[in-house]
């Protein structure tokens, strides 16, 4: 069994920390490493271990038992009727946690290694900035899919949905749902008496990875070895970027703040224009000759 790393050091904080100063580092390491946010192949592992770190520093009893004790403190044994001194064996929940909906839609409980404390539609409720209950074994609620664009995923979106009235054969009733900007596929929000998966129909022109979007962008061989200005669409606007002499395909052209705003806080991703180069297929003799000179050296 690998050996549990420090909870300070998984937080980057001193034994000697604030409250406040521990809050602050494990919101900075969780959206840093939500797997939602970060693609890297430990993030998961990464974020349960900043999410246990703090579940227990930010607890003064359960602190001070580790500061005592350490990791052990918390093994199965350690406490009465085979549990951790704190009798559930799990872990509490962070101020702002999420769902985590990127493992193929399983449904399950992504933190199930800390205990049965987590509960992912109360996990839900902080994302979307709604309210927060500490009750257990609540009945979930019925769960509903919904497609929208890529734009209004960007965007934010208000729309009317209808949604069964209770058992079978008491038809629907209409509701006026609002869907935050920034939201993306499997993102699941929770309203009063259902819960609601988020699908979002992709663009033919923006690609998004997180909260960044990528556009693909051709040029002519002219404008790359000559440089230029170009101008390029945003989920906004149309803005112009310049082209440097040389640029050679595949180069990344950063436009900040351009990108998906986060669904929780403020600020945006950021948009990268991918430089293509568009060949010709039609050339004329003359073309031909400038080409061949070209590469012979001659011009």
């Amino acid at each position: 069994m690998a050996t549990k790393r420090d909870f300070y050091e998984v937080l980057g904080v001193s034994k000697s920390a604030s409250a406040q100063e521990i809050k602050s580092a494990y919101r900075k390491l969780a959206l840093e490493w939500h797997p939602d946010r970060n693609k890297a192949a430990n993030a998961n592992e990464k974020f349960k271990e900043i999410n246990e770190a703090y579940s227990v520093l930010s607890d003064a009893k359960k602190k001070e038992t580790y500061d005592q004790f350490g990791h052990a403190a918390f093994q199965p044994g350690a406490g009465a009727a085979g549990q951790g001194p704190f009798g559930g064996g799990g872990f509490g929940q962070g101020p702002f946690q999420y769902y985590y909906s990127s493992s193929g839609g399983q449904g399950g409980n992504p933190f199930g290694g800390f205990g049965g404390d987590l509960d992912p539609f109360e996990i839900f409720e902080q994302f979307f900035g709604g309210g927060f209950s500490q009750g257990r074994g609540r009945r979930p609620h019925p769960s509903y899919e919904i497609s929208i664009d890529f734009m209004d995923a960007v965007k934010g979106v208000t729309r009317e949905v209808h949604v069964p009235a209770g058992g079978a054969g008491q038809g629907s009733v209409r509701k006026t749902i609002k869907i935050p900007a920034g939201v993306d596929t499997g993102s699941r929000i929770r309203f009063d008496e259902f819960d609601l998966v988020i699908s979002v129909r992709p663009d033919k022109k923006f690609h998004r990875e997180g909260d960044d979007i990528v556009l693909e962008q051709q040029i002519p061989f002219s404008m790359a070895a000559l440089g230029g200005v170009l101008d390029v669409p945003t989920v906004d606007d149309e803005v112009s970027i310049r082209i440097q002499p040389g640029t050679q395909p595949g180069t990344l052209i950063r436009l900040r703040g351009k990108g998906v705003p986060h669904v929780r806080g403020n600020g945006r991703g950021d948009q990268y224009v991918k430089i293509q180069l568009k060949v010709p297929t039609h050339l004329s003799k003359r073309q031909k000759e400038l080409l061949e000179e070209l590469e012979e050296g001659k011009l």
